[in-house]
């Protein structure tokens, strides 16, 4: 139950939630913050407690971009105006053109009440629009110019200033809801503040508002080599990475991608009246919308061209990636008047930029480590200026990509610096091949430590699972010191780097073998903070199965799986040589999961490895094995599905069964004991019904826990 909320804990509510909006926007859209990190947490943290404690949440709160439960599929959207897509220009010549036919479609003749416009009279009030709107135009006609952001088209639609929905450009009439996954986007205003509008004290009624979504090219790069450490499908540019992030059924997926928006157009509108594109683009502005890096307006199309020109020659400092600029007819008046033709306006277009593109031969393929394991093979080239850089090497990202594209050593091919950064091979001439190439095969051994790799069913990803791989060596150690490990305090990451540069560590076995006196005398280390570090490698001998096997970092074996082996095994010797059948006994324990364990424990050189640590003095009990012995939790070993829409929200449902034994997954099938159900129930409540599933309640659910 909430407490009754006042008057001025309501006000304090509100205040927050102007003040946090306040500090995004300078945040995530000037990036300019005024406050520190830990102070935007700290008033972050009070507007949740009050939130929660009053049950008193506004809809453009913080607090409500992130948290709502996975959705079952997309619902389609209707645009009220058409999205349309740009005309592509590839020369200055075509841009002057373009701004020919604009003149060539504006024909006036007559009195300015019958104006012949398109060859068609116009008299009255269309043709005095017509006629003044022409008359006012001294000289060339104004356009503006801008980046063309390669990401994601989306429409934001607000009413009375809060925003309603958020929809992809889908086939220009019709889009897909995404109001959800946009909502986690923190420079999308969940609210418009007319309070920053002095020219418009009175916010439109309903108004659609048009912007990119997009991914910088340093934060794309980042999340391809996460999904590359996990053997998971790389993007293959910034934009196809917001999209797929966008259209993700999970919120928090979302969330957890660093995207951006951009906005730059207006749909329907109603309530209020812009004049021209700079018009709206200044009124986004003051109304905390997130514009375009670089919006300028030109007084006739040789302008525009140097425009062009200035956003070319930024194009490889921009964080984020853009393949040309956009032109647009300035007045919406002549906008209006100019139409469209099918898909397409008639009043603007978009210059695309030349590729940064070369052609070169590939001279070898090498198989490089990462620090997990992952083996990537590497594209040895003939060097190739691209862009104003040379380029000599090419990631090829898996096996997969090579033999989909069925690159060979020896080939002649097309290399792009993706985002005009990443080189990557687009491309195989395959008429210039002679017969001389050759196929490069995944290897079979790791090409630093000669232990086995393995390729998991599913997985592009091919790894080594030797524990004495120096690739590996560095993060290995980091890992097995980390607090939730072996929590060795002061063995970060400067001092593992420090101590393995010294050659006092070269695999996380010799942290056991330091004494004080290997210590003293070298950087960062006297008297004092040696000893301290050779008490905590001490402590951390004394640890549990559960932190033990975390350590290790056995591919897939995360905090969750580590707990899941500790509480089915009682000691770690059970684990020596075991088959995946067994693993996959446990339930929650999948395939793969199995397969990389069972790979990791058959392994001569990980077993000796790990009986050397024994032999160093680390002791590990099983504090996890003896508690399931005892514990007897309601819902041990049940298997449940949530649909609908819930009183709490599903994440923190599902973490209750969690905590009580239960395991909560996404999809119903045979193996699924409860179904609960929840309000709007979607199809997973049919497939339970025609599956023979059970099916329950919330309040059922809560019975049954008691």
């Amino acid at each position: 139950m909430h407490e009754k909320i006042t008057e001025e804990m309501a006000h304090e509510i509100e205040k927050l939630v102007k003040e946090l909006n306040y500090h995004c926007y300078r945040y995530y859209v000037l990036d300019s913050p005024v406050i520190s990190d830990e102070e935007y947490d700290r008033l972050y943290f009070k507007l949740k407690d009050l939130e929660k404690k009053y049950g008193y949440i506004l809809p453009d709160s913080p607090t409500q971009r992130v948290g709502a439960p996975p959705l079952e599929k997309f619902e389609k959207v209707r645009h009220t105006e058409p999205m349309l897509s740009l005309d592509n220009k590839f020369s200055y010549d075509e841009v002057i053109e373009f701004a020919h036919f604009i003149y060539r479609r504006v024909k006036i003749s007559g009195s300015p009440k019958n104006q012949r416009f398109f060859g068609v009279e116009h008299a009255g009030p269309l043709g005095d629009m017509v006629g003044d709107m022409v008359s006012d135009m001294a000289g060339d006609i104004e356009y503006t110019v801008e980046p063309k952001y390669d990401g994601l088209a989306i429409e934001l639609t607000y009413k009375n200033g809060f925003l309603h929905k958020a929809s992809t450009r889908g086939d220009g009439y019709e889009g897909e809801d995404v109001t959800l996954n946009i909502k986690t986007i923190k420079s999308v205003p969940l609210k418009i503040e007319a309070d920053n509008i002095p020219e418009l004290p009175e916010l439109p009624e309903f108004i659609d508002i048009r912007g990119e979504v997009y991914m910088n090219i340093e934060d794309f790069e980042s999340l391809n080599k996460e999904r590359q450490l996990k053997g998971e499908q790389v993007f293959a540019n910034p934009r196809n990475a917001a999209a797929g992030s966008v259209r993700q059924l999970d919120p928090s997926i979302t969330a957890s991608r660093n995207l951006h928006l951009t906005c730059y157009g207006i749909g329907a509108v109603k309530g209020a009246v812009f004049k021209s594109q700079w018009e709206f683009i200044k009124w986004l502005q003051q109304a905390r919308f997130p514009i375009p890096a670089v919006v300028r307006v030109a007084n006739g199309i040789n302008k525009a061209i140097e425009v062009i020109k200035e956003i070319e020659g930024k194009r490889n400092v921009f964080p984020f990636e853009t393949d040309g600029a956009v032109i647009k007819v300035n007045d919406f008046g002549l906008q209006k008047l100019l139409g469209i033709k099918t898909r397409e306006p008639r009043w603007a277009i978009a210059y695309k930029f030349p590729a940064h593109q070369g052609t070169t031969k590939i001279i070898g393929i090498i198989p490089s480590v990462g620090r997990t394991g992952v083996i990537t093979p590497i594209a040895l080239l003939e060097p190739v200026r691209i862009g104003g850089v040379t380029v000599s090497r090419s990631t090829l990202h898996n096996w997969d990509e090579i033999e989909r594209k069925d690159i060979r050593v020896g080939d002649t091919v097309v290399v792009e610096r993706a985002g005009d950064v990443i080189p990557h091979i687009i491309a195989v001439i395959k008429e210039k091949r002679t017969g001389k190439e050759r196929h490069f095969s995944v290897p079979e051994k790791c090409p630093v430590c000669n232990s086995r790799v393995i390729r998991e069913a599913g997985e592009v990803a091919v790894r080594c699972i030797g524990l004495n791989c120096e690739a590996q060596v560095l993060e290995r150690i980091r890992h097995f010191a980390s607090r939730g490990a072996m929590d060795i305090e002061g063995l970060g990451e400067k001092n593992v780097e420090l101590l393995y540069s010294k050659h006092l560590i070269s695999h996380f076995v010799d942290i056991y073998k330091l004494k004080k006196e290997d210590l003293l005398g070298i950087p960062r280390f006297a008297e004092k903070s040696a000893q301290n570090l050779i008490s905590a490698i001490e402590r951390s001998k004394k640890t549990t199965l559960f932190r033990f096997l975390y350590a290790l970092g056995i591919p897939h074996v995360g905090e969750y799986a580590a707990k899941l082996l500790s509480k089915n095994f009682e000691k770690l010797n059970n684990l020596y040589n075991i088959k995946p059948e067994r693993i996959t006994t446990i339930r929650q324990m999948g395939e793969k999961i199995a397969g990389s364990i069972s790979a990791f424990f058959n392994d001569p050189e990980n077993i000796k490895t790990l009986n050397t640590l024994k032999s160093l003095g680390v002791q590990i009990t099983n504090p996890d094995f003896e508690d399931k012995k005892k514990e007897k939790r309601p819902l041990e070993g049940l298997t449940f599905v949530i649909t609908g829409a819930l009183p709490k929200p599903r994440k923190e449902v599902e973490d209750l069964m969690e905590s009580l034994g239960g395991h909560a997954v996404s999809t119903v099938s045979k193996s699924t004991d409860y179904l609960v159900v929840g309000e709007d129930p979607g199809s997973k409540l049919r497939k339970a019904e025609t599956l023979g599933v059970k099916t329950i309640s919330y309040n059922e659910f809560l019975k049954m826990i008691g």
